[in-house]
């Protein structure tokens, strides 16, 4: 796929088998296969993790074109993560420039995270509850475009009604992710070096056990 392609309409009919007969979120499951994967890969990690951060505070120096600059590549940068996820849970050889793969879908994953920032941002605006209910709804958008080679629009929308099917479990999900983040903020922020990786995997993991990986290559 390259970088700039928008993607494609994928038939959704799996997706409404998935829907009709519902599934289970084991949320702590996740977690401690997400630290299993980082503790196996741990200088993998830890390495693009820096490199996230290096680049954070250098866009942080150049005002709003630095932070504009960071929006346009935050999304293709952490798709990373799922990417290498991927090709550890599969078995695949894994390389440190798997991580940055994430570009190679960088249009979709632009265009999703711009227009959910917006949709989410204008949902807390209005009643906060719509902007939380999307927030959460679009959790699995990322997945789906490197899965899939899905367009933005059809991936938000997927990832929403798959999600609606068993929201408050993917909310406690949710929670728990941002818990153990806030753990890695508290350690004077060099926690997030661990937990960033630790719950991106789990993300990813959650997505396999769930919807199932549909490509076998990223």
């Amino acid at each position: 796929m390259s970088s700039f392609d928008f993607g494609q309409k994928v038939d959704p009919a799996q997706f409404e088998k998935l829907i009709e007969q519902g599934y289970e979120v084991n949320a702590s499951d996740y977690v401690q296969k997400g630290w299993e994967m980082f503790k196996e890969h741990v200088g993998e990690f830890i390495g693009f993790a820096l490199i996230i951060f290096a680049i954070s505070l250098v866009s942080a120096r150049m005002a709003t074109f630095g932070s504009l600059l960071f929006s346009a590549v935050a999304a293709p940068l952490y798709a990373g993560y799922s990417i290498a996820a991927f090709k550890i849970i599969t078995g695949q050889p894994f390389q440190f420039s798997d991580f940055f793969k994430g570009f190679n879908y960088f249009l979709p994953l632009f265009l999703a995270s711009l227009a959910s920032g917006i949709i989410v941002g204008v949902g807390f605006i209005l009643l906060i509850i719509p902007g939380i209910y999307l927030a959460i709804g679009y959790m699995l958008t990322t997945f789906l475009i490197i899965d899939y080679r899905m367009e933005f629009w059809q991936a938000m929308e997927t990832s929403r009604k798959i999600i609606t099917k068993n929201w408050f479990s993917f909310f406690g999900f949710a929670l728990l992710l941002g818990l153990v983040n806030l753990l890695g903020l508290i350690a004077l922020g060099v926690g997030l070096l661990v937990t960033i990786p630790v719950t991106s995997c789990a993300a990813a993991i959650a997505y396999k056990e769930i919807v199932g990986l549909h490509s076998a290559e990223w």
